[in-house]
């Protein structure tokens, strides 16, 4: 699995400033509608420091956006508050243009995919049982699933290419089968915002690449808007129509191919400069001198 430390860095295809405004680089491309707009937002854990420092972030209908930067970061913090698990301690969460911690029954309309997908091996429950948990939100309290709701689970299962494992333990499933019932799951209930935080951790090279064809089979299929978290600088250049490098504050937010590497530096700071001080040195072992410059010297890290 690849990740900003082993991953070469984007084709940059144009200049772009670090802080680039959401609007910028568009010019009179159609936009879809505000999903989610994140305005001056602040975040900290109880009396801790700041993990979100004013935020600025709008997700427009439609859009896939890859949300990358290091750990800690404060990317998964950002989806909480999206799915208004979380009260921002300053600033405002919109989703779908209401407050995100009050949507309510709308809470239905965002499906969320965690970064630990993994059900216990003995867990007592089919594939078809865990997808169904995903239409509890919108039953509500001591009503079970219909024939609708079960008709939607083996939608779901079909779309994501489990069919004929309906039946099979949960439990069973390999470690690729569990991340697909976790997105059937999400989608069981028809949602408009799909939320995925780390979905190609644990994959192979294989088995992220299938992942991302799946996805975008899926935001065609049920129209969907993603963001996905994600470490895989290269992969989400590639796959993500927008970026937003978040370590903290938002030090970028337009399209991935414009993305540059003086962001990066920024972004993921002494971590991503000593890969490219240990990828300068592996390229000099094999071509001397005459080796690649522009990787080799960025800010030091001071400890």
């Amino acid at each position: 699995m690849s990740d900003p430390i082993s991953a070469p860095v984007p084709n940059v295809k144009a200049a772009t400033p670090e802080h680039a405004h959401p609007e910028a680089g568009h010019g009179e491309e159609k936009r879809g509608a505000a999903m989610i707009q994140f305005e001056g937002v602040d975040y900290a854990y109880g009396r801790g420091p700041k993990v979100l420092d004013k935020v600025n972030l709008t997700v427009r209908e439609g859009e896939f956006l890859g949300l990358i930067g290091p750990n800690g970061g404060g990317k998964s913090t950002l989806l909480k508050l999206t799915l208004g698990l979380m009260q921002p301690r300053a600033g405002t969460v919109r989703v779908f243009g209401r407050d995100a911690h009050t949507l309510g029954a709308d809470r239905r309309l965002l499906g969320y995919v965690p970064q630990d997908t993994s059900v216990a091996k003995h867990f007592p429950a089919t594939v078809t049982d865990v997808v169904l948990m995903g239409t509890y939100a919108s039953l509500g309290l001591l009503r079970w699933p219909k024939a609708v709701e079960k008709e939607a689970a083996s939608r779901a299962i079909r779309d994501v290419g489990l069919e004929g494992m309906e039946q099979r333990a949960a439990g069973k499933l390999s470690g690729g089968q569990q991340q697909r019932m976790a997105i059937a799951r999400a989608l069981v209930a028809q949602p408009k915002l799909l939320l995925l935080d780390e979905p190609t951790s644990g994959l192979d090279t294989g088995g992220q690449s299938q992942l991302f064809s799946l996805l975008k089979k899926l935001r065609e299929q049920y129209k969907l808007t993603v963001v996905m978290v994600s470490h895989d600088v290269t992969a989400m250049s590639h796959y993500a129509g927008q970026l937003a490098c978040l370590n903290k504050t938002l030090h970028w937010h337009d399209r991935s191919e414009l993305i540059s590497e003086a962001v990066l530096r920024n972004v993921y700071d002494c971590e991503l400069d000593a890969f490219f001080i240990q990828h300068r040195h592996h390229l000099e072992e094999f071509h001397g001198d005459s080796a690649p410059a522009g990787h080799a010297h960025g800010p030091h890290c001071q400890h």
